[in-house]
């Protein structure tokens, strides 16, 4: 899946060169107010000759602050002395969608991780979207994505990987899942969400092994989530020979789980106040009741119960209160191999 055309968007850092370099993409975007401005996106290179390149990214989608921050202190952190190849971080890879404090970008209202190949003289998302698929994959040994669950979910703290196309690229993305250690790691045939469109999609295609996290949400800040990914990002430079001496904890055991088909989504069927009657972490059976949501009509109206269609443990939890029809409220994981 590669992607078409060059690239418009331009930086001043040289891959090739040894050092820590801080810079912008520079993403050109006319507005009235600016007529020959640019959209800066944060980015970083860290390299100390031959090696390993990891590419690391926040802020794909831009209420998610866990990645953001922590590749805002790995930046400054990490010294080019101590690495064996190459860093690339960009902390705010949607810098218009991160400033917002949005999930879309006010600019186009794009979805970064819906967008994936891009384009090139597409709208400011679909050209992010592209300098990533057509030129930083391309240096790419390694992808991280860190997500978290933005304003609308709130999520236990996961790495996820989508299953390779053979059995050694699996094991593979297994073998760093379980080194980056988050937690529960979650394994996706890469049908649900944005299929073929999201940027480990693109990676994955393009034979660049990339491991995504969910660290916490509900636009808010995790310093558990925050923790996992710190960690887990040094254990795998460390791993991949990138920070040879870098001290760290050996990975905890991860618990690995998967989405079970359409029943592990639980769905607001009205508008309403939805009241939970279960929490992140909880293990629940099918037929059990998911909590009630209470019609905006008023009290005439009796609220309406919400039930699990499948067993399985909460991995995610709809964060604000007021849910539409169609808003999903809870997602569940099974263990891998359990009926």
């Amino acid at each position: 899946m590669a992607p078409a055309g060059e690239t418009r968007i331009w930086t001043t850092v040289d891959f090739d060169q040894d050092g820590k370099q801080h810079d912008w993409l520079r993403l050109p975007f006319s507005t009235d107010q600016s007529a020959y401005g640019v959209i800066p996106i944060p980015i970083t290179c860290i390299r100390n000759g031959e090696g390993p390149t990891a590419l690391l990214i926040a802020g794909n989608h831009g209420d998610e602050y866990e990645g953001q921050v922590v590749l805002s202190k790995l930046a400054r952190q990490v010294e080019p002395r101590d690495v064996r190849g190459r860093i690339l971080i960009l902390p705010a890879l949607n810098y218009p969608a991160v400033v917002a404090g949005r999930r879309l970008s006010p600019l186009d209202e794009g979805n970064l991780n819906r967008l994936f190949p891009g384009e090139a003289n597409g709208t400011p998302t679909q050209m992010i979207a592209h300098y990533v698929s057509s030129v930083l994959l391309s240096m790419a040994d390694i992808v991280v994505d860190l997500h978290s669950g933005g304003r609308s979910l709130s999520y236990l703290s996961c790495c996820l990987i989508r299953a390779g196309k053979t059995g050694a690229e699996t094991a593979r993305l297994m073998e760093l899942m379980k080194v980056f250690g988050a937690p529960i790691g979650s394994i996706s045939d890469g049908t649900g969400g944005g299929g073929a469109t999201t940027l480990s999609a693109v990676a994955q295609a393009l034979g660049v092994p990339t491991l995504t996290t969910e660290l916490g949400g509900g636009g808010t800040f995790s310093s558990a989530g925050e923790a996992v990914a710190s960690q887990g990002l040094y254990r795998i430079f460390k791993h991949m020979g990138i920070l040879p001496n870098a001290e760290t904890k050996s990975p905890p055991p991860v618990r690995l789980m998967q989405v079970t088909g359409r029943g592990a989504f639980t769905y607001a069927p009205i508008h309403g106040i939805f009241e939970p009657a279960v929490e992140l972490g909880d293990s629940v059976e099918a037929g059990q009741s998911a909590g009630f949501l209470f019609p905006l009509e008023g009290p005439h109206r009796a609220p309406e119960e919400i039930r699990f269609a499948q067993s399985g443990l909460v991995a995610c939890r709809r964060a604000p209160a007021l849910a539409a029809p169609g808003d999903c409220l809870f997602k569940l994981v099974t263990d891998v191999g359990a009926n």
